[in-house]
């Protein structure tokens, strides 16, 4: 019997611009744990792209909607370049997430740029983007959105963690799933990482080489956001309002600053996962080999990664999933992890 398969493309660029990640994906539709990821790239943003994307939060109206366009012909390009490389030639849709460049859910509020009309008109692609605003009007968080994939795809795990520019966790609770951010891991490393002129810390050495501090310790573990309940999520505006001033105000050494940082997620980490057997670790930050042998050793998990290609490229294989469900009308966002008003199927649809 000939199995019903879906072929498409996901695109992911994540808060800490490590660059755009593309996989090239196909679905069973009959079941949906039977995926392949057939290809996958990391195209590294090349300078100017991250300044532009790092200070986009402070332009106005006008000049984010010239951006939004000017960065979906620039994702459609890449994709396009992508679809040649690897001679590409079946496609049903391209998912792509965009950048985000506001994330205020308590507002009302979440932006990602990367025009899907122009990603469908460069590439000639049926194209599902802009996942998350349906969900803010619906009074959700917006995000994650990854957890609906994790529930499909990666079942047989207790928890899913991913740590990107934020870690966040996915697992069942009680017949629902239950999901939120944890804390900053790249999107603070990096910056530090950055000032000692490198642009993420390799392995984790140059927080390795430093010494904890205590009371910057205590004072990271004591905000507020630790508090509260899920769903809940976080976003560049509060690591600039609530994190950077607390790492500043430190005047401590850099390597200092990055080892009790990476003491500070483990340890939020492991409040969520203590003495689970059966942990997903993924995203960038699973190759900071330091930081997972202090994961480890706060949570008493046993750290077991998969295979790279789904460390990399896990987030941009769950869009292109998302893009897939909104397609079919099935649901893709669930209330228990957003806090929306009604579980629904989300994405904007644009044709060529």
């Amino acid at each position: 019997m000939m199995k019903s398969k879906v072929f498409s493309i996901g695109i992911m660029s994540g808060t800490s611009l490590d660059g755009i990640d593309l996989v090239y994906v196909s679905f069973n539709e009959k079941n949906y744990k039977d995926f392949s990821i057939i290809h996958a790239e990391t195209i590294p943003y090349a300078r100017e792209w991250k300044e532009f994307l790092k200070n986009a939060i402070y332009k106005d109206e006008s000049d984010l909607k010239e951006l939004d366009i000017i960065y979906g012909k620039y994702l459609g390009q890449t994709i396009q370049n992508f679809i040649y490389n690897y001679k590409i030639d079946k496609i049903d849709f391209i998912a792509s997430h965009g950048h985000t460049i506001f994330h205020e859910p308590e507002k009302g509020i979440t932006l990602q740029i990367g025009s899907g009309k122009e990603i469908a008109n460069i590439t000639k692609q049926k194209v599902v983007c802009d996942f998350r605003t349906q969900d803010v009007k619906l009074g959700g968080q917006g995000a994650p959105l990854v957890p609906i994939g994790d529930e499909l795809l990666f079942s047989n795990y207790q928890y899913c963690i991913n740590l990107g520019g934020f870690s966040n966790v996915s697992y069942q609770k009680d017949g629902q799933r239950i999901a939120f951010d944890i804390c900053p891991v790249n999107i603070v490393l990096n910056y530090y990482a950055n000032k000692l002129g490198f642009a993420y810390d390799a392995s984790g050495k140059m927080a390795a080489s430093g010494q904890i501090n205590k009371q910057l310790l205590q004072q990271l573990n004591d905000l507020s956001f630790y508090e509260k309940e899920p769903p809940k999520s976080l976003g560049l505006e509060w690591v600039k309002s609530s994190v950077f001033p607390i790492l500043e105000k430190s005047e401590l050494d850099v390597k200092v600053i990055l080892n009790t940082f990476v003491e500070h997620i483990a340890i939020q980490i492991s409040k969520v996962i203590i003495n689970s057997n059966s942990v997903l670790f993924t995203g960038g930050g699973a190759y900071n080999t330091f930081l997972m042998e202090r994961i480890a050793y706060h949570s008493k998990v046993e750290i077991n990664l998969p295979k790279e290609t789904l460390i990399d490229f896990k987030e941009a294989l769950i869009f292109s999933f998302l893009g897939l469900l909104k397609l079919k009308g099935e649901i893709n966002c669930l209330k228990s992890v957003t806090g929306a008003s009604k579980n629904h199927s989300s994405g904007v649809v644009f044709c060529p």
